[in-house]
């Protein structure tokens, strides 16, 4: 059997107050979440096709029903986990990107035992899959694991925050993106 490769930093208490920058993306990276559109002026030109991408228009992902249970997920963890606060994040087509602080200053009650990260975006992947399963979409299913970062300092939170807003403008780039 082959050994699978380690996923977090060895060691570290992923459950410690930080921020971290998680990716995760769904299974065989299918474009099921939505679609990705110019915003404002020019929204009729295709962005299927590199050479159709405008860089002089923005644009934004319009999420399906799929899409937007997996939005709901994301704004679900803030307020099912007191101590969760998420400071920027997309759903994209086939992924998603997000920040995420564990923050235990901001737990009320002595007896929280606070999640892990992998716990938390577990309860995010499990509660969005049974929810889109409900939908009607029953193949639908993450990756198994996720990538993340440990942001450990500001020019590196920056930076992220930065990727993940102009995560849309530059989807007709994305490795995964399919091309007509």
């Amino acid at each position: 059997m082959k050994n699978r490769k380690r996923n977090r930093l060895k060691g570290y208490d992923y459950s410690k107050d930080n921020l971290y920058f998680v990716t995760n993306c769904v299974k065989n990276n299918l474009c099921c979440l939505g679609c990705v559109i110019p915003v404002g002026a020019g929204r009729d030109l295709p962005v299927h096709h590199p050479e159709n991408h405008h860089p002089e228009i923005q644009y934004e992902v319009e999420l399906n029903q799929y899409g937007k249970i997996v939005d709901e997920r994301i704004q679900w963890l803030i307020s099912q986990y007191q101590y969760v606060n998420i400071h920027n994040y997309v759903v994209m087509p086939n992924h998603l990107h997000l920040i995420l602080e564990i923050d235990s200053q901001k737990v009320k009650e002595q007896d929280v035992k606070i999640k892990s990260l992998s716990s938390l975006m577990g309860a995010m992947k499990t509660t969005s899959s049974n929810k889109i399963h409900e939908a009607g979409f029953v193949d639908f299913a993450w990756h198994r694991s996720f990538h993340d970062h440990i942001i450990r300092d500001e020019k590196s939170y920056a930076n992220i925050f930065n990727y993940i807003s102009n995560n849309p403008n530059n989807w007709h780039k994305d490795k995964f993106h399919k091309r007509d």
